[in-house]
């Protein structure tokens, strides 16, 4: 119940009287008091007026497992820091669906192609999500781009780099590797691992020019909760449409939030190069480009935006 209190007080724009949350809930003045001052023993600082109600001023810089697992359907492992969530993940037994894997530091996290993907005490959000879906292992891969999405849906002018970045003003804020272990028609477990920089103040010199966070576009700290709780409640309704139409249901809003569309990109296999025109997302997911005269379709290799971003 004091998560529920939490949430209202969240999301509410000044006090909240204790008679309305009385109601909401359907408890007793006194009830709320005692989860208010639980609330402050978990390091929230909550203002209290005798005319005015409750006000939530601090909350502490620290992932809420408690409070994020009201919005999943399995449970949340957490950790203060750890080498992935992703690598946690696999090699957890007995996980139940849709469990998060979270943490406040993660210090040896991969991206695509291997990439490093790493973040300082406190900063971003390090998550994954553990999913048990009843999928083919050929389309697992289109659920980076519901992931991307959802992540659009949160942050104020998130644009979408096909297939698995997030960008704001042309640099990249949020990335996820989706991983699986699969037989040979299904697969058994899906991970999909999002990183998104949030609080991070400055980036190693090597990075500047291609990475951001919120705080360094909006001039302000965000609390990572309640972005963590709206990706979640994001994520649940996209991944139900996707399970029950797949991607197709999705397509559209993803072309309009897909900075790759026409634009030049470079798509690198090995050590061939091609330069070609991306025009639009398939029904499955991929990404169809025009070289040569001629439609390709691409659902495998690197793929960078020319002449867009900072990380090509």
């Amino acid at each position: 119940m004091k998560y529920k209190i939490l949430e209202l007080l969240t999301r509410a724009d000044g006090y909240v009287s204790g008679e309305k949350i009385s109601e909401k809930f359907n408890i007793s003045r006194s009830a709320v008091w005692k989860h208010i001052n639980a609330l402050r023993k978990d390091g929230y600082e909550i203002n209290s007026s005798t005319n005015k109600g409750y006000r939530l001023t601090v909350r502490p810089d620290t992932i809420d497992a408690g409070l994020l697992e009201k919005h999943l359907t399995g449970r949340v492992y957490y950790a203060k820091e750890i080498k992935s969530t992703n690598l946690w993940a696999k090699s957890a037994e007995d996980v139940p669906d849709g469990s998060l894997f979270i943490t406040e530091s993660q210090t040896g996290g991969r991206g695509r192609l291997g990439r490093t993907w790493s973040s300082p005490m406190g900063d971003g959000i390090c998550m994954s999500l553990y999913l048990k879906p009843e999928i083919s292992p050929a389309i697992v891969s289109q659920l980076t781009l519901v992931a991307g999405l959802a992540v659009s849906r949160v942050i104020e002018d998130a644009k979408i780099k096909w297939p698995n970045d997030v960008l704001i003003d042309d640099k990249k804020i949020c990335g996820i590797l989706t991983e699986m272990s699969a037989e040979m028609d299904r697969a058994e477990f899906v991970v999909i691992g999002i990183g998104i920089n949030i609080n991070n103040t400055s980036f190693p010199e090597d990075l500047a020019d291609k990475a951001t966070s919120l705080y360094i576009e909006k001039g302000v700290k965000y609390d990572r909760n309640t972005i963590i709780t709206d990706f979640l409640d994001n994520f649940r309704t996209l991944y139900n449409d996707f399970l029950k139409h797949g991607f197709l249901a999705l397509k559209a809003e993803y072309e309009e939030k897909c900075v790759t569309l026409g634009r030049k990109v470079r798509i690198i296999r090995g050590e061939k190069e091609v330069i070609a025109d991306a025009v639009r997302i398939t029904d499955g997911g991929e990404l169809v480009v025009i070289y040569g005269g001629k439609e390709t379709i691409i659902n495998s290799g690197e793929v960078s935006v020319r002449g867009l971003l900072g990380y090509n």
